[in-house]
């Protein structure tokens, strides 16, 4: 498995924030973690990062324990946080560039612009300053430098707060193209429609303990209904009412 945890516990300024998280993400697979606000969605992907060191359990990154190994386990992954740090005075290319040299890589033109098209950007965008730019364009650029990164893992943190919905579907079909690819991609989201489309899995959070997994049968999507209930029991809210 590309990524697990087991009976993952972390601790942060005393409370238990993940109680004893039990799960595996392989090869070409895109696993959702669905929860609302305060779930432990986030708190789970800090700990594959290294920033967070479990209590107890264990959490490994292609059979590298994190804890131990976090250089090698950091080296496999890209991140996207749910707002790109990139910066507005450079535009996609340079952005591309800097970063690349930051993490001791490099790309020529011809694989920056590969890149930009497997995201769709737009050519006559690319050599526009950021500070000019959507989330969503924002959000291409994040994604043509974790390609370029040439990583196995993709951790995706609310990658699609802020789109409009045809945004939305353009990131989803990138995704799918990803994993399919051989991307192993793991996303936190709130979204339960969004997590239905993209995801192989879907794991439902509810207070730092996994109360929930669901998972795609052959080429069908995770049942939207299905998981919005229990979505929607898991924060307390009747099964009609939208996800926060």
């Amino acid at each position: 498995m590309k990524l697990q945890t087991h009976s993952l516990h972390i601790t942060r300024s005393g409370k238990e924030i993940l109680k004893g998280i039990t799960f595996a993400v392989d090869t070409g697979e895109v696993y959702a973690l669905l929860g609302g606000n305060g779930a432990g969605k986030s708190t789970t992907l800090l700990s594959f990062l290294g920033f967070l060191s479990p209590s107890s359990g264990t959490i490994q990154v292609n059979n590298k324990d994190v804890t131990s190994d976090v250089a090698s386990a950091r080296k496999m992954i890209a991140y996207l946080p749910e707002s790109a740090s990139l910066y507005e005075h450079l535009n996609a290319r340079e952005n591309i560039e800097y970063f690349l040299q930051l993490a001791g890589t490099s790309a020529n033109k011809n694989d920056i612009d590969a890149a930009l098209d497997r995201v769709s950007l737009a050519t006559e965008a690319r050599l526009r300053k950021l500070r000019d730019y959507s989330k969503g364009m924002r959000q291409k650029v994040a994604i043509a430098l974790a390609i370029l990164r040439d990583t196995d893992v993709l951790l995706l943190d609310e990658p699609t707060s802020g789109l409009d919905p045809s945004a939305i579907d353009e990131f989803h079909q990138l995704i799918r193209s990803l994993a399919d690819s051989g991307k192993t991609i793991l996303m936190v989201t709130h979204d339960v429609y969004g997590a239905c489309q993209v995801a192989d899995k879907i794991g439902l959070l509810r207070n730092g303990t996994l109360v929930g997994e669901f998972t795609a049968q052959g080429k069908e999507s995770i049942d939207t209904e299905t998981v919005h209930k229990a979505f929607s029991s898991s924060i307390g809210t009747s099964s009609h009412a939208e996800p926060a």
